[in-house]
């Protein structure tokens, strides 16, 4: 069993700011204090493994008293670091937070140097085996949230499924979608449901974080999966606007980035998780 803290949180479907963190079993001073613990809120898998390992086996010997705290969702780490129910988060990529930043007003920035690793995200099903199996008005699920919906797309643009609207980037959503052959129809949910829908589904897109927790490889189990290189979806270490410098979050930043949590990665994960650094 994790030495960590397991929150539960409900999500709505809007991806809207959640508020009355109370829940989160830290009260506000301790999590804030420079002097006391850093206190980090995580998805489990893997980042919440990762901090386990740093906290056990190099976060003492570097002088770090580290508290982690897993969520299952994308959107309490960051109101809960906003609102300093916890001092930082580890569980997103760059175009998710800018987005998230810019619908909920809110001022998280990733810590210099410390984008620690990418989960590459696939196409799992039980139905097929390869794309080019899907029948027409197949039904494919895909993260409900802006930047992973259009990520989801972008894969399924990337191995012909589909072709996006020139430009979209990363804010594509199915009314993107200028040629659809098959005539797919997309089911959008919460990312952390989607390994729960392949029973009910064609295919499903899933994060690499959520296949891991439903037994799914990325690299095994994956019909197709993103390519690690040139990807802008590495997981970071975040913090609100300031808190940058903070001598705990230094150290952190460092192990997270270390050798041995490099070697960790990749031991563990043989491939379905990959060190960014």
């Amino acid at each position: 069993m994790r030495n960590t803290t397991k929150i539960t949180a409900a999500v709505l479907a809007t991806g809207a700011l959640t508020l009355g963190l109370t829940a989160c079993g830290s009260d506000k001073g301790s999590a804030g204090d420079k002097d006391g613990p850093l206190v980090v809120a995580a998805t489990p898998t893997p980042q919440g493994a990762i901090l386990d390992y740093v906290k056990k086996n190099l976060a003492k010997k570097a002088g770090l008293d580290l508290e982690v705290k897993e969520f299952t969702d994308y959107v309490t780490p960051n109101t809960a670091v906003q609102q300093g129910e916890v001092f930082a988060n580890y569980f997103q990529h760059k175009p998710y937070l800018d987005d998230f930043n810019k619908k909920n007003k809110t001022d998280i920035v990733p810590v210099p140097g410390a984008t620690v690793h990418l989960e590459p995200l696939g196409v799992y099903s039980k139905k097929i085996k390869k794309l080019d199996e899907l029948k027409k008005g197949a039904t494919v699920a895909v993260p409900n949230d802006t930047t992973n919906e259009a990520r989801a797309l972008k894969l399924l643009a990337d191995n012909g499924v589909l072709k996006l609207k020139a430009g979209v980037g990363f804010a594509a959503t199915p009314k993107d979608v200028v040629s659809n052959p098959l005539n797919l129809k997309f089911k959008e949910l919460e990312a952390a449901q989607l390994p729960r829908s392949i029973d009910d589904v064609d295919a499903a897109v899933i994060n690499g974080n959520y296949a891991l927790e439903a037994d799914l490889s990325p690299a095994k189990d994956a019909i197709v999966a993103e390519k690690a290189k040139g990807n802008p979806y590495g997981n970071f270490l975040a913090v609100k606007k300031g808190d940058e410098n903070d001598p705990r979050v230094k150290k952190l930043a460092k192990l997270l980035t270390s050798p041995e949590v490099k070697k960790f990665i990749d031991e563990k994960y043989d491939g379905s998780i990959v060190a960014a650094f």
